[in-house]
């Protein structure tokens, strides 16, 4: 498993999840095995800020054929969901934007296909999320 990013507080909410299935003696559970592997592969760092797409980020790109304009954290739905501070979209990175976007860089054009059909967009900024 690579690296998985996530906020401070979804790491502690992990934590406590994790430390609630020891009380009750099911750290073994699947359950406590996801957690443990979520909290061994966690990244909690803030991202450096050099225009690089990765998960951790937050972009804005332009849907070129739309003319609109999106901004979201890039990363994971679940993990975001259990800090209540974050309050922005957010886009998987396995999901059709996320996997064209990963890796590339502010200013690059990238097309992908949701299944509403073929779509290109620019990314405009990419800059660490802060919490």
């Amino acid at each position: 498993m690579e690296t998985v990013w996530m906020t401070p507080t979804a790491l502690r909410a992990l934590q406590d999840e994790l430390e609630a299935l020891l009380r009750v003696g099911a750290d073994s559970s699947a359950r406590g095995r996801e957690i443990r592997k979520l909290i061994d592969h966690a990244e909690v760092a803030a991202k450096p800020n050099d225009g690089l797409v990765e998960s951790g980020m937050q972009v804005t790109v332009r849907f070129d054929d739309a003319g609109r304009e999106a901004t979201f954290l890039l990363g994971s739905r679940v993990l975001a969901g259990l800090d209540p501070s974050v309050a922005i979209d957010v886009y998987s990175s396995d999901s059709p934007l996320g996997e064209a976007i990963l890796g590339s860089r502010v200013g690059s054009t990238v097309t992908f296909t949701p299944p509403a059909g073929q779509q290109r967009v620019t990314i405009l900024s990419a800059v660490p999320f802060s919490w």
